[in-house]
């Protein structure tokens, strides 16, 4: 695990967000963040993309559907 600990709750990485769910890929997380639908993230250099994961659940959380479109 890719995790950075800055406070209480570890910073992950996008491939640790990326092998926690299922069928996310690493240019499915980049659209979303270019897009702003993704989940909250940081961004501490140009190059370093960072999540946490109480985060992303609360983006999946958001986005529960009860029927499809």
């Amino acid at each position: 695990m890719n995790a950075s600990v800055i406070g209480s709750e570890p910073y992950i990485s996008d491939d640790e967000v990326v092998s926690r769910l299922p069928g996310m890929t690493k240019g499915n997380l980049a659209q979303l963040r270019y897009t702003g639908k993704g989940p909250k993230f940081y961004k501490p250099s140009p190059r370093i993309v960072l999540y946490k994961w109480s985060d992303v659940q609360n983006w999946i959380e958001d986005h529960a559907q009860t029927k499809t479109r």
